[in-house]
């Protein structure tokens, strides 16, 4: 994700957000000032603010969404896509949660998530704007499959005459390797 990215991710529903929940003055505090460094792109000290927000108020989703998207900019990518799941579960008619999520997932080379993450975001749909930003992700994503080296999907499991073929092969380069030994 780049800086250029975030404006894309809507800001003002986080900030409504922030309204409608009683939080903790000390994380309020935290949030603003990770979404004033998001805005900024200073995105080390946004993941510092925002992590001393979910210090305060641990199941507020806006936080996770936007520690996420601070912490995708620093490469922190495993942490990342925690605080994003992490914002879908604790609000699951959230677009911007689930689009950010379908984006990193495209960004990562991980196509089959990216689009489970995208149909979900395609149900919480609210405005046009949203379906425009689906829409186009959608097709940056065909386009780059259509573009890219095909790449196996290790999702399958081994069939069992492959097993056996495999074990029956591994089996024999045993007996070989034993057979040569003496």
């Amino acid at each position: 994700m780049s800086a250029a990215e975030i404006e894309m991710t809507p800001f003002s529903e986080a900030l409504q957000s922030l309204q409608s929940r009683a939080l903790p003055a000390a994380a309020t505090q935290s949030f603003r000032e990770g979404l004033e460094y998001l805005q900024t792109g200073d995105a080390a000290a946004a993941v510092a603010a925002l992590s001393q927000c979910l210090e305060h108020a641990p199941n507020f989703a806006s936080g996770h969404l936007f520690l996420g998207i601070a912490q995708a900019l620093t490469y922190t990518i495993y942490p990342a896509i925690d605080h994003l799941e992490m914002a879908t579960r604790l609000e699951p008619d959230s677009f911007a949660a689930h689009f950010t999520l379908a984006q990193l997932n495209f960004k990562l080379r991980i196509p089959q998530k990216g689009y489970e993450a995208a149909e979900r975001a395609r149900q919480c749909i609210g405005t046009l704007d949203q379906r425009k930003m689906l829409t186009h992700l959608l097709k940056e994503e065909r386009t780059r499959e259509r573009n890219g080296i095909a790449r196996p999907w290790f999702n399958k499991p081994f069939s069992v005459p492959a097993l056996v073929v495999g074990g029956g092969g591994l089996l024999a380069a045993a007996i070989a390797i034993a057979a040569h030994m003496h």
